[in-house]
């Protein structure tokens, strides 16, 4: 193989990463399995895709090995393919905050109700949540939550919320998370939480950070 052709077929095998990331969607889709397994039916309901255009994602996905699938029983479960696929992601991640002030504009317009009290990082929960001063609450849903979530966090999904406010101690702030940064989940509950007269903050982060900084993690817990 002569310099040239190398240089070619190297370069094009890059390309097929970067065009697995070239879908608005499909980086949607390695979010979600950053949480956890998913079947198809599920990560199109979570994605608002059809069952058919989630399908074919999550090829175009398999065939750059970012996402494998397994069996279980009648249906097939997807997973990222190793750590290094949310590594990636993050990168670019980083990458588009860092250079493109749209990203800034669109977390204030969202978020800047929310977060006008700060939201709050990793070591200062950490230290809050040791010392007995807040309750954590997890918002994402009851399956996300099963596989693993912040240790002694409780687990209350957004569409739950209202129906079960009785179950969250009103003598101590409450911090909400989700899937991370750009999680609505938490947000909203930060706000509904707030109108019902509790004081709230939402985690700036989310359970995959927490977990990947080799925080307190529980795999069971409160359903």
């Amino acid at each position: 193989m002569k310099a040239r052709e190398f240089k070619d077929a190297v370069f094009e095998q890059f390309a097929r990463i970067a065009a697995s990331f070239a879908s608005p969607k499909r980086i949607e889709i390695i979010d979600v399995l950053a949480q956890g397994e998913r079947n198809v039916e599920t990560l199109a309901a979570e994605t608002d895709l059809s069952i058919a255009n989630a399908s074919r994602h999550l090829q175009i996905l398999k065939a750059s090995r970012l996402v494998a699938s397994r069996k279980a029983g009648p249906q097939v479960l997807y997973r990222l393919a190793d750590p290094g696929v949310v590594g990636a992601y993050r990168m670019l991640r980083a990458l588009a905050e860092e250079r493109l002030a749209e990203v800034d504009r669109l977390v204030r317009d969202y978020f800047g109700g929310v977060d006008g009290m700060e939201p709050i990082g990793r070591e200062p929960l950490l230290e809050r949540a040791r010392r007995g001063e807040v309750i954590v609450v997890d918002v994402r849903p009851p399956e996300e939550f099963a596989a693993g979530h912040i240790a002694g966090a409780l687990s209350i999904p957004l569409s739950a919320l209202e129906a079960r406010l009785s179950e969250i101690p009103s003598d101590r702030e409450v911090v909400a998370y989700c899937r991370g940064p750009y999680c609505v989940l938490a947000a909203e509950a930060v706000r509904e939480l707030r109108a019902r007269g509790f004081r709230a903050v939402r985690f700036e982060e989310g359970y995959p950070e927490w977990r990947d900084a080799g925080l307190p993690v529980e795999a069971s817990g409160n359903l």
